[in-house]
């Protein structure tokens, strides 16, 4: 039987018996917020404001934590991602019966207070579950963030959904990573993905029985969730419509308003770098029809880029349910969002 040599010194594998010593021991910190997808510092603070840490320390030092520790910080993070203040979080997390830790937080009415629990976002004053979906997001923690936007569609309704939950959360991520040197770009993305996945789930396909509302955005700009959140709307308010999604051409805007003779035409500019009156005039021109009988479109003219740009003759609305009202008044449509 040939022999294997045997290493030695600092890159040496740790025998069996220390392998399973080690795991006995419990997980480090850094191993803890690894799994959990959080930060060593925010265990630590939770430890240290809420005295939810590891049951033993290695050496005197060294924080271990156990299974019972870990079971502990799996409820605490559910909670919070639930929308529950830290403290009550731990509380609940703390007091939970012996081998049983809560799923998740009961759900909180929509006449509820708001909570102002301090966070790593700058959310401000927020409905708890706006700051429960900010925190499953920093966490990336996608099967929570997917459930806290399920949850906030079925609770309230897609257009509350989108102004006190969906828009403030993703609002606070783009502030913290215009300020912090491109951290948490990747929350940003999963954040996104997750619900412009979720307003298209909610999104029922309409019956072009009339003319539709087409929804674009300019020809320079990307950002397209409240587009998508206007065009999820219409559809539970059984308004057709046609989505073309971020930087439509010039040109094949005017082709796809000329063949499809819409009702309304809504525009989108997050900036007014990318915002373009020009084009936004020339569709509010474009007409068809029979002579004697042509027809032109409503323009709406949604964004904070078109602020401070002529929009003579255009619809600017206020946000999302000031938009869902005119268009569905223009169709003479109950609004069920």
């Amino acid at each position: 039987m040939d022999d294997k040599p045997v290493r030695t010194g600092p890159d040496a594998e740790p025998p069996p018996s220390a392998r399973r010593a080690s795991a006995d021991a419990g997980l480090t910190t850094g191993a803890l917020a690894r799994r959990l997808g959080v930060s060593p510092t925010t265990l630590r603070s939770w430890d240290r404001r809420y005295g939810i840490g590891p049951a033993a320390r290695a050496d005197g030092r060294h924080r271990r934590w156990v299974p019972d520790d870990v079971a502990v910080l799996e409820a605490m993070c559910r909670l919070t991602a639930s929308g529950v203040p830290p403290a009550e979080a731990a509380r609940a997390a703390r007091d939970r019966p012996e081998g049983n830790t809560p799923a998740a937080a009961p759900p909180v009415a929509p006449t509820a207070p708001r909570s102002r629990a301090a966070g790593a976002l700058p959310l401000g004053d927020v409905r708890q579950e706006c700051r429960g979906l900010a925190r499953a997001a920093v966490r990336l923690d996608a099967p929570a963030v997917a459930r806290q936007l399920d949850h906030a569609i079925s609770e309230f309704g897609l257009t509350v959904a989108w102004q006190d939950v969906m828009a403030p959360a993703l609002h606070a991520v783009g502030r913290k990573w215009a300020s912090s040197g491109d951290r948490y770009i990747e929350v940003e993305h999963l954040l996104s993905w997750h619900v412009s996945t979720a307003l298209r789930r909610h999104t029922a396909p309409v019956g072009a029985s009339v003319a539709p509302v087409l929804l674009a955005c300019v020809p320079d700009e990307q950002h397209t969730l409240p587009l998508e959140a206007l065009n999820a709307s219409l559809a539970r308010s059984a308004i057709p419509t046609r989505m073309f999604g971020a930087a439509v051409p010039a040109d094949a805007l005017g082709a796809a308003v000329r063949r499809l003779g819409p009702a309304a035409v809504v525009l989108w500019a997050q900036s007014r770098a990318t915002a373009a009156p020009q084009l936004a005039r020339h569709v509010a021109a474009t007409a068809w029809g029979v002579r004697g009988a042509r027809a032109q479109p409503l323009v709406m003219l949604g964004g904070p880029g078109w602020t401070g740009r002529p929009t003579r003759g255009m619809v600017r609305p206020t946000g999302l349910a000031d938009a869902l009202a005119t268009l569905t008044a223009a169709y003479g449509t109950d609004q069920l969002s």
